[in-house]
């Protein structure tokens, strides 16, 4: 951390990006700005004092400490334009205050470019959660490379629309373009990184210049599976997941009944099997949905010119819950909504990618659950699964509970489980947590999680609410 109560700090920020100017003859100047711990600042007599002779103050959602960042960024900022250039950084930037005409980057979600943006300050849209090149692109993660980890599969970075519902017009032209990041801490090669960015950077291309209405992902692949022709000409070395078949797995509640549908690219055949064999060239044809109404080791491919793509695999978990309606009592983040309460019993279990649309998040807020099994059924256990995720605020659960109901309304709790506060040293990993009780008879099923509302002191966002991410409840 750099001192910010030190004068020699700025004289040395001033040389740092005076030299940058002369190096590079760009606009924009990007000064960084983010992940700044400012636990050191809290204890640092220099950065104190300058708080002090600043008049800073905790207002407004903004800690002191944080305005002093601001009052750093600022500095840089007006130096930057004393140069004849204009500053961007990251989000963080907003924290505080932000400098006058700075431009935000927003790439932990968007509510930090729509913030901006309603402040009359240009943006750049690039979340994580659309355009972080160094996300896995497939959740078979065992036939990839090595990543950083999160999922972002092609079909999710074209279906990003950069310009948010919640601007107004004029605010709305404050959004100047989108940028997909590619950190190549785990691409040791230009190679791997060709291929951790193709052709998602193609998807990237139709994002910023296609209107919405204009926007089809199919008419996009089938196009696509020609352009990658010239990606072969030029020797590219690109991802070919659009080859493989993509497994899409709908609940129909009504009877109780998982549905899968398979797509590919082209006109392609797709053969599969259900019990967790190769397919073959003479394994059954796909023609239409898939109805499942027990477990299944889904394994499927697409045959061209009598050659198969990769396997693609999905397994469907059965259980008592499994297509039951799902009624959540409290809303999810925004960002990790995903199929709603249908995720909590559509047969699949999510891995330790927490945005793979397995997993519902939740942030400020608790699961309660309330399943609907659709009759009455004898019941003596629900297990769920949280992922914990501590670099990324993801907590376990603090408090487990298990009700029941013959009406819906009136629920009485059959179990319940209390869990201690992670500590620094709990390992990231999934959590399965089962209940059990006497059997009972019952039509409804209420889960009740409680989520780490105050971070411990140990941890970056200490006091601050966690994410607690739930998956599958099963029910037995």
């Amino acid at each position: 951390m750099l001192c910010a109560g030190n004068d020699k700090t700025l004289t040395f920020i001033d040389n740092v990006l005076k030299e940058i100017t002369q190096l590079f003859p760009s606009k924009y100047i990007h000064v960084g700005g983010d992940e700044c711990p400012k636990t050191q600042w809290q204890k640092c007599p220099k950065c104190q004092a300058r708080i002090k002779s600043l008049n800073l103050e905790a207002k407004d959602g903004h800690s002191a400490e944080e305005r002093l960042q601001s009052y750093i960024i600022t500095h840089a900022s007006n130096y930057l334009k004393s140069l004849g250039r204009n500053t961007i950084g990251w989000d963080e930037i907003l924290e505080g205050g932000l400098a006058e005409g700075a431009t935000v980057m927003s790439w932990r979600g968007e509510s930090g470019g729509i913030a901006a943006a309603k402040q009359h300050h240009d943006v750049v849209m690039t979340p994580n959660s659309y355009l972080y090149f160094d996300y896995y692109q497939s959740l078979d993660k065992a036939n990839e490379p090595l990543a950083i980890g999160g999922y972002l599969p092609l079909e999710t970075v074209y279906s990003y629309e950069p310009m948010p519902k919640e601007l107004t017009a004029d605010e709305a032209r404050h959004i100047i373009g989108v940028q997909a990041n590619i950190w190549t801490e785990y691409m040791p090669t230009f190679k791997q990184m060709q291929y951790m960015a193709l052709p998602r950077l193609a998807a990237l291309s139709e994002v910023q210049w296609s209107q919405p209405a204009l926007k089809d992902y199919n008419s996009f692949t089938n196009r696509l599976t020609e352009f990658t022709h010239l990606y072969d000409r030029l020797g590219y070395n690109y991802a070919k997941h659009l080859y493989n078949v993509a497994i899409h797995v709908d609940s129909d509640n009504k009877w109780r009944e998982i549905l899968i549908h398979m797509t590919t690219a082209g006109n392609a055949e797709i053969r599969y099997t259900l019990d967790g064999t190769e397919p073959t060239a003479n394994s059954t044809l796909y023609t239409g949905a898939i109805v499942l109404q027990k477990s299944a080791k889904i394994r499927a491919a697409a045959f061209r010119n009598g050659k198969r793509s990769s396997v693609t695999s999905q397994d469907i978990s059965f259980n008592k819950a499994t297509a039951c309606p799902v009624e959540l009592l409290q809303p999810t983040h925004k960002n990790y909504t995903y199929k709603g309460g249908a995720t909590l019993t559509d047969g699949l279990l999510g891995d330790k990618g927490f945005g793979t649309g397995r997993w519902l998040g939740f942030s400020g807020n608790d699961l309660e659950a309330i399943i609907d099994l659709k009759q009455n059924t004898d019941v003596s256990s629900v297990s769920l699964n949280t992922c914990v995720d501590k670099g990324s605020w993801i907590f376990d659960a603090r408090n487990i509970e298990v009700s029941v109901s013959a009406d819906g309304k009136s629920f009485t709790k059959v179990a319940s489980k209390s869990l201690p506060a992670l500590e620094e040293q709990t390992p990231d990993n999934i959590y399965t947590y089962e209940l059990t009780f006497p059997q009972t008879t019952t039509r409804y099923v209420k889960v009740t999680a409680t989520s780490e509302h105050n971070i411990p002191e140990w941890h970056g966002g200490k006091g601050k609410p966690a994410f607690l991410f739930v998956d599958e409840i099963s029910v037995k």
